[in-house]
């Protein structure tokens, strides 16, 4: 999950240092919505196909949705001042290391937790789609406020997830659900990050 972050941040910083690129990308609506686009074939692909590919493979395809959620992000980033980024992130990271580390060692299931989140979800994605064709603050800010809940029941029920799979399986395959896992863990962080940084993120002039 941390190599996935860092090639994230990686990737969104030389985007977002080079003028020529980020132009491309603001410029050119269709190929950010290919990109996008790419990115939940990528998910849905190594989601569906884990119990027949070798590790290597899953790490490869996880690696590559890494690079191109940098890509992404890059675009949403530059709305933000550096300060604004750098405390959600700090944010972020505090949150959801003290879920993952709940989520772990508690010996209480976490089932419903899930099943609540799996379901606020849909509404947070419903939601967003409705947002994207009606422009209303109030409405951004709901969303922003049931991401962060949603996200949180998502973090601490996939750390408790991910310690039962570890302990309960074997054999050849567990490194490839090991990838899958730390997807699920990285896009629990990233919309993290993204719901605290909509909320007190301050915009750029």
């Amino acid at each position: 999950m941390f190599v996935g972050l860092a090639i994230t941040a990686v990737v969104a910083l030389a985007i977002a240092s080079s003028p020529g690129l980020m132009q491309t990308l603001v410029g050119n609506p269709i190929l950010y919505i290919g990109l996008i686009v790419v990115e939940l074939g990528l998910v849905i692909y190594l989601s569906a196909r884990v119990a027949e590919m070798t590790p290597s493979t899953a790490a490869t395809l996880f690696a590559a949705y890494s690079a191109l959620n940098g890509v992404t992000l890059s675009v949403i980033l530059l709305r933000y001042t550096g300060t604004s980024v750098a405390t959600a992130f700090i944010s972020t990271a505090g949150m959801f290391g003290a879920l993952a580390v709940y989520g772990t060692i508690t010996k209480r299931s976490l089932a419903g937790v899930g099943q609540f989140a799996i379901m606020g979800l849909i509404g947070v994605i419903i939601a967003s789609v409705v947002g994207f064709f009606w422009h209303s603050s109030m409405l951004q800010f709901v969303i922003s406020i049931a991401g962060v809940i949603v996200f949180t029941g998502l973090s601490v029920y996939d750390a408790q997830r991910m310690r039962q799979m570890a302990l309960s399986g074997d054999g050849p395959g567990m490194g490839s659900y090991a990838i899958v896992g730390a997807l699920a863990l990285y896009l629990d962080f990233i919309n993290l990050f993204l719901m605290l940084l909509r909320l007190f993120g301050g915009r750029r002039q």
